[in-house]
């Protein structure tokens, strides 16, 4: 069982790798088992509003053009791995609860799960970078997937180039960000 510590250590050693070493490819047994266990996690209602489309190989440097709209992105090409995620119908469920609260679960619930496969893939020693920027229509011709598929976020893995370093956190001051209400 992880302690504290080590999930730290994971938290504070993760971050957004822009500098891939397209030499080394991604194990597709290490790729599926990340994949697998960011499935793990939680959503509203059990819904499971997602799907992940992991792709390697030729596929993945066709799916990075759908990354690089306006010169963004340009290190997606290096990536040998992508993971792309989509937006699937929740259960009844959490439909019901979304139209009572007015509050769409599924996008928390993406949220959540990217965040498990970024800490997953850190944990088997892949870096890793959630990508926002994209152009869903050719991600979706890359993918062949049906026009109009919702895809809220796409995750670049692989390993880092030689000399890449982990930069220490910069976040706001805790005053900032955190409040403890002990009454």
């Amino acid at each position: 069982m992880t302690n504290l510590d080590e999930l730290q250590e994971l938290y504070l050693t993760r971050q957004s790798c822009r500098s891939f070493d397209s030499n080394k490819t991604v194990d597709p047994a290490l790729l599926e088992r990340v994949c697998r266990l960011a499935l793990l996690s939680p959503s509203a209602c059990n819904a499971q509003p997602w799907k992940l489309y992991a792709v390697t190989g030729e596929k993945a440097k066709e799916l990075a053009k759908g990354l690089q709209d306006m010169g963004m992105n340009k290190f997606a090409s290096d990536a040998p791995a992508l993971v792309a995620i989509t937006e699937s119908k929740g259960n009844v469920t959490a439909s019901v609860g979304a139209k009572i609260k007015d509050n769409d679960f599924t996008h928390n619930d993406i949220g959540i799960l990217t965040a498990h496969l970024v800490l997953a893939a850190e944990a088997a020693g892949l870096q890793s970078c959630i990508l926002g920027w994209r152009n869903e229509k050719k991600i979706c011709e890359a993918l062949s997937l049906p026009k109009g598929t919702r895809i809220p976020e796409v995750v670049a893995l692989g390993y880092a180039t030689d000399g890449y370093e982990v930069r220490q956190k910069k976040r706001k001051n805790e005053k900032e960000t955190l409040v403890f209400i002990n009454k």
